[in-house]
């Protein structure tokens, strides 16, 4: 039996696979997946879903009805078993029409499902195994339910408790099992682990993004940079000023001026297992601004509001970098991130100022924000 859990930062959600019947499992709530009728056809409840119904005496399809439910991709359907099922809630998960449900449809039915559940106060899932079809199998469809699950039980709650007092206790969905046949462990182990390393990858570029600028600067960016390098195998080079001052790389330096926090220039290099010169290389290029004041073209109040997110492109790069070897990805992969904080002091650059890029480009500065 796989377990995949979520790294630190991130809402932890163990997943596991076991062969059985999901009917017979007590959890909080059972997800059901069920497919769309063509034509304004009436909804049709076959294989587990059909359980749920003869075990609610009939009720299900009516209450569905009723509810306006249709199997339409990404909504959801739920209601108490009051007893007649060992779980204790039922979410019906639309995939949208039967021939046309694939990776995305999957996710999508599967996050909604996770995310009704959680809403009400569900902390252990047990789920049917996705069916495959023609467009994929059993391991890419529980692959894209896991990644659907977990993604949306994300939160970030790492400051949660310091003074809050707008959700103090978050509901967390804690498990999550899959349960069914027709899907071989080894199989189901893979798709899992695969999963597991695409979603710790996301998770990590959003707790990057949700940092306070007070605590992600750029140093913080490369130190957390380098503790990825650690986890995930791969070569990391770390420019600060002095080396960037002798490459010069006027560009990145003059951004960073005006900050206390120096800029970094983050270079992590992936090399799957037996690569040669003759291997495919990659290159990630992600923008770093871990805070963007607008410089002296100063930005407004609101334009100000979202700025520490001015550095997502680099948490995508680093996040895309930390699954790398988890995925078995078979090229050699360049993550460069160019990370600087645009401030005001009197240090800063100005409009007017004429810069020398890397790549010997003169530029003079019109706005400092545009960096």
């Amino acid at each position: 039996m796989r377990r995949a859990a979520a790294g630190k930062g991130q809402t932890k959600v163990e997943v596991t696979y076991r062969s059985g019947d999901p009917l017979a499992e007590t959890a909080d709530t059972l997800i059901v997946p069920v497919t769309a009728p063509v034509d304004g056809a009436t909804l049709a409840l076959t294989g587990p879903a059909a359980g749920v119904e003869a075990a609610l005496d009939g009720e299900l399809a009516p209450l569905a009805a009723d509810a306006r439910f249709t199997g339409k991709r990404g909504t959801v359907f739920q209601l108490s078993t009051l007893g007649r099922l060992p779980a204790r809630r039922v979410v019906l998960a639309g995939l949208g029409p039967a021939g046309n449900v694939d990776e995305e449809g999957v996710r999508r039915a599967w996050g909604a499902a996770t995310v009704a559940a959680r809403d009400a106060g569900a902390s252990r899932i047990v789920s049917v195994l996705p069916a495959a079809n023609g467009s994929l199998d059993a391991g890419q469809a529980i692959a894209a339910a896991v990644e659907g699950a977990r993604l949306a039980a994300y939160r970030f709650t790492r400051y949660f408790g310091a003074g809050r007092k707008d959700d103090p206790a978050p509901r967390e969905v804690e498990a999550m099992a899959f349960v069914g046949d027709g899907l071989e462990q080894d199989a189901a182990d893979a798709a899992l682990a695969r999963a597991a390393a695409i979603v710790d990858g996301v998770a990590l570029a959003r707790d990057l993004v949700n940092e306070p600028a007070s605590v992600l600067n750029p140093p913080e960016m490369a130190a957390r940079a380098e503790r990825v390098a650690a986890d995930a195998g791969l070569e990391i080079k770390v420019l600060g000023p002095a080396e960037l001052e002798q490459l010069g790389a006027g560009a990145i330096l003059a951004v960073g001026k005006g900050s206390a926090s120096e800029p970094r220039l983050i270079h992590l290099t992936y090399r799957p297992e037996g690569a040669t010169a003759e291997t495919r290389q990659v290159g990630l290029v992600g923008k770093c601004i871990t805070f963007d004041t607008g410089g002296y073209s100063i930005k407004t109040y609101e334009g100000m509001l979202e700025m520490k997110g001015d550095m997502a492109g680099g948490a995508a790069v680093l996040g895309a970098m930390s699954a790398l070897r988890a995925v078995g990805c078979p090229h050699v992969v360049h993550g460069v991130i160019c990370a600087a904080e645009n401030m005001i002091s009197g240090t800063a650059f100005r409009p007017g100022d004429i810069l020398t890029a890397l790549n010997g480009i003169t530029i003079e500065v019109l706005s400092t924000d545009a960096e």
